[in-house]
């Protein structure tokens, strides 16, 4: 299905947008991508990601979109190696908790708090990273109860692979084509949002006859860019699949799952990948992703989209054409 799209932030490179509501408004939290002038790899170091800027809106579509400034610089990070990837906020009693995905000094990623008084910052962060912190993507889910939980995790250059059962391995494993895929991982917050309050679980995906997704299964498998949000009481559960470029999605009766398989939210667009947040406004369902079109296609230059998102009568997302292959 064909959707009208608009770019967000035409004058710059936005991509990895985190989106929720806060005081009314629509709130983005992009990451920004700069030219690094380092070759493309698997690996992603020609993303050369040092800082966040947020943008506002009260219309998405037709809006004007805010940009309230950078918010957090690597420089002010006392534990800082290099790239600062997707992040997302979460708020709790008048505070605004922003977590971030950066490289330490030793190139290991791990995750980090930021605190702000208002959602459009700055985010002053905390000295050190999340203690048993690691990988990429941290999403929020604060659920009807008032927990908070933290979703997180990606493959290949997001070092995934280098963990099992949250301890490192002494050697990279992605696992053979017929062993369950290596899922991403979800872990409630402490209650004051600074810390994990348990052991990281996995989120384990279910095909239709209720096993585990596999390694081989890349149309379907999670590979990066976790998110989370409720319909009709459900949670759904939505992830790229990385090296086969879609946006897809599970659902599941509980934060921790298990999630079945259900379908494709977002075909593949131009560039790479694509990474997302879905979020309801004013009685609208809206997907924000990216692609690369306005840079030509180059895969580390990317630009912050946003469109309609439909459901069924059963509660099954319209695939929506990203426009790409």
């Amino acid at each position: 299905m064909k959707k009208e799209m608009r770019y967000l932030v035409p004058g710059d490179y936005m991509a990895d947008p985190s989106v929720h509501v806060f005081n009314g408004k629509l709130y983005i939290y992009p990451s920004h991508d700069w030219e690094s002038g380092i070759p493309e790899n698997d690996n992603g170091d020609h993303f050369n990601m040092k800082d966040y800027h947020v943008f506002s809106t009260e219309d998405p579509m037709q809006g004007e979109i805010v940009d309230h400034g950078m918010v957090l610089d690597t420089k002010d990070i006392p534990w800082a190696g290099r790239q600062l990837w997707d992040c997302d906020v979460a708020e709790k009693e008048g505070k605004y908790y922003m977590y971030f995905p950066l490289k330490d000094q030793n190139d290991i990623f791990r995750l980090g708090v930021a605190i702000a008084d208002n959602p459009a910052g700055p985010f002053i962060p905390q000295p050190d990273p999340m203690k048993g912190s690691y990988s990429i993507d941290p999403a929020v889910l604060k659920d009807d109860d008032g927990a908070y939980y933290l979703y997180f995790g990606g493959l290949w250059g997001g070092q995934l692979q280098r963990y099992r059962d949250n301890k490192a391995l002494e050697s990279a494993d992605l696992g053979q084509a017929d062993e369950p895929a290596i899922p991403a991982r979800v872990v409630r917050l402490s209650d004051d949002m600074l810390e994990f309050a348990e052991t990281p679980r996995p989120v384990v995906i279910l095909d239709e006859t209720g096993q585990p997704l596999k390694v081989g299964d890349n149309m379907r498998r999670f590979f990066e860019a976790s998110w989370m949000h409720k319909y009709n009481g459900k949670y759904y559960f939505s992830y790229s699949t990385g090296d086969t470029h879609r946006l897809c999605y599970a659902i599941g009766d509980s934060p921790y799952g298990p999630f079945t398989y259900q379908g494709v939210i977002l075909t593949p667009v131009v560039g790479w990948t694509t990474h997302h947040s879905i979020v309801e406004y004013k009685g609208k369902w809206y997907l924000f992703h990216h692609d690369s079109v306005p840079s030509g296609g180059r895969t580390w230059l990317r630009s912050l989209k946003v469109c309609e998102l439909e459901y069924d009568e059963q509660g099954h997302i319209l695939t929506i054409d990203g426009g790409g292959e």
